[in-house]
């Protein structure tokens, strides 16, 4: 590996451990501030954490932190070194951050009155964190990590698991609080946060597909190449009525650089015929890392 590739490499890694850092703080923020101090468990093993604190007044941060050195112990063994290295590190960092949030609310929730609103808000940030956290494939650990287990050992996918176990723990606030608006309360905070979360790892990865078909294909892909930065295919088409054969330019490129192909087509065939699609997940140069 040249010493450049091995920059670049350091690079990306911080880049992902500081996006894990940003998306722990989102999450311990809107945690605390509108969702545990209105008293609303959610899914996951901060609602089982929330159970803990609810019952017995042992802060999540401890709980979650303690019951994660365990299931960190007991995956090791299992799932091997690889899968746990971001999620020992997206453990720490939630669970300092959820410390750190505790002190500075004191379970007092930010807008008082308003538990309903607070449970939209605090979802919306919650899932906005998480979804920073898996979109560089950190983990937060907890139930993912039982989840993982479960779906090596036994034919259920990881989010099966990880939605009965997010059920199991809602439900189970009832025997505490005796209260079915809080189970509603969490279902509702379950939702939106897996909405903006699948919002938040999918924003980077939209991106088009142009279909160019033009006499001018040679003068057309030349200047995506040299004016946009990209690389395009040629592909040899047949015309279905004037049976002539036809080159037809596929180029893979962002959403956000759609209005400079089509200014720049234009400008060398006004008569061009284009089609363009949207795709969901590049990846390769110039796109999105493979990750797996």
């Amino acid at each position: 590996m040249s010493s450049r590739a091995y920059i670049g490499k350091i690079y990306r890694s911080i880049q992902d451990y500081l996006v894990i850092v940003i998306g722990t703080l989102l999450y311990g923020f809107g945690f605390n501030a509108f969702i545990l101090s209105n008293q609303i468990v959610t899914g996951g093993l901060s609602g089982a954490c929330a159970l803990i604190y609810f019952a017995t007044g042992t802060p999540v941060s401890i709980s979650y932190f303690v019951i994660n050195i365990g299931l960190l112990a007991f995956a090791f063994r299992l799932l091997g070194f690889k899968f746990l290295v971001k999620t020992i590190f997206g453990v720490v960092s939630l669970s300092l951050s959820l410390s750190l949030f505790e002190r500075l609310f004191g379970g007092i929730p930010l807008i008082e009155g308003e538990p309903f609103m607070s449970i939209l808000i605090g979802a919306g940030i919650c899932g906005t964190g998480l979804g920073l956290i898996f979109s560089v494939s950190g983990s937060t650990g907890g139930t993912d990590i039982i989840a993982a287990i479960i779906n090596k050992y036994k034919n259920i996918s990881m989010g099966m698991g990880l939605m009965i176990f997010d059920l199991i723990i809602i439900c189970s606030s009832f025997l505490l609080f005796h209260n079915i608006e809080k189970i509603v309360f969490g279902l509702v905070e379950m939702g939106v946060s897996a909405f903006v979360l699948d919002k938040v790892i999918n924003a980077n990865r939209q991106s088009v597909q142009f279909l160019i078909f033009s006499q001018k294909y040679e003068e057309i892909s030349e200047r995506i190449i040299k004016d946009l930065g990209r690389g395009c295919t040629l592909l040899d088409g047949i015309g279905g009525y004037s049976h002539k054969p036809i080159k037809v330019v596929v180029l893979l490129a962002k959403k956000s650089e759609s209005v400079n192909i089509f200014r720049l087509i234009k400008e060398i065939d006004s008569q061009a015929f284009i089609s363009q699609s949207e795709v969901r997940g590049v990846y390769g140069e110039g796109f999105d890392r493979i990750k797996i």
